[in-house]
């Protein structure tokens, strides 16, 4: 019951970031909960193989390497999903910084009241 309650916080967070943010685009609710499942299922598979991969010019960067990950994960999820759009690799950027942030709140705000 949890994980389909974060799936559905997710799905909010990605419907909100695509009112917000004119590069990002999501056409249903639907599509935002397939997103959702999509990326976590790519952060899970594919997400650990590119850390490896790219291990020392995340190293040299000092880990920041890992926002441009986490971008490049996101537009892989908006290749795979139909009614999902990111323009660029700057908007999947922010769109990862921002989806970040506004998961965390969602699932704090789910900690304290269970």
């Amino acid at each position: 019951m949890k994980l389909i309650l974060k799936l559905l916080l997710n799905a909010l967070a990605v419907v909100v970031l695509s009112y917000i943010l004119p590069g990002v685009g999501v056409d249903s609710m639907v599509t935002a909960i397939i997103v959702a499942v999509v990326l976590s299922l790519l952060n899970f598979i594919v997400k650990p193989i590119l850390v490896i991969l790219t291990l020392p010019i995340t190293i040299v960067t000092l880990g920041l390497f890992l926002l441009i990950i986490n971008a490049i994960i996101i537009l892989i999820a908006a290749n795979v999903i139909d009614g999902f759009h990111v323009v660029n690799i700057w908007w999947a950027l922010i769109f990862s910084l921002l989806l970040s942030f506004l998961q965390s709140i969602l699932h704090s705000i789910l900690k304290e009241d269970v």
